[in-house]
């Protein structure tokens, strides 16, 4: 099918169907495909196995701008074959992977995405376990990022600790216009440290809203 729409169809919506490790056989469809603009695949039993294939189409293709794969059971393995090619990637602009099962050790990887790509926007990371360790990472990335302009990170277990690396991050960003915080273990510690990093950024508007 995907074969036969590949010349016609922009936007691709196959949400809420558990298809799970059919995601082969819909990324050797999309490998050929030239004008599909978003795909969304939320709520797919996808894990770290189907993304890598997913992972290979991002690599190669040259025309998906938004790709959505929250609320799937991707883990640090495959959200790490993400980073590896989205460092790569010059079309991706939006990138939800909330609800999944990213932890620190892919809030790593995905820190060199900030350092090497130069088109992505917005990213969701939602309720998954970054934590204040993966935080740490984030920001590091943050650092030397010049394109990112949304970022949440509600629902991530991130603590103080976590709140003091991001308003590190926060006083080199240019670009970040949007933090979502919400639903995290930030105290009063963690919002000082927040307030102090934006008394220098006159860039990031928002902090702590839904995205």
């Amino acid at each position: 099918m995907l074969c036969s729409m590949r010349n016609t169809v922009s936007a691709l919506h196959i949400k809420w169907n558990y298809f799970g490790v059919d995601a082969q056989h819909l990324a050797n469809g999309l490998w050929y495909n030239t004008t599909l603009i978003t795909l969304d695949l939320g709520c797919n039993q996808i894990g770290d196995v189907e993304v890598q294939h997913l992972a290979d189409v991002i690599l190669h293709n040259t025309t998906f701008t938004t790709l959505h794969i929250g609320w799937n059971q991707i883990g640090d393995v495959g959200a790490q074959h993400l980073a590896d090619v989205l460092r790569y990637n010059t079309t991706l602009i939006t990138l939800d992977l909330q609800q999944n099962q990213i932890g620190n050790v892919a809030a790593k990887h995905l820190a060199n995405v900030f350092r090497h790509n130069t088109t992505l926007t917005i990213l969701d990371l939602g309720g998954n376990y970054i934590g204040d360790v993966g935080a740490q990472h984030l920001a590091d990335g943050l650092r030397h990022n010049r394109t990112l302009t949304k970022l949440s990170l509600k629902n991530n277990q991130i603590g103080d600790g976590g709140a003091q690396h991001l308003a590190d991050g926060l006083r080199n960003s240019t670009t970040l216009t949007k933090l979502s915080l919400k639903n995290n273990q930030i105290g009063d510690g963690g919002a000082q440290h927040l307030a102090d990093g934006l008394r220098n950024n006159t860039v990031i508007t928002i902090v702590s809203s839904s995205m």
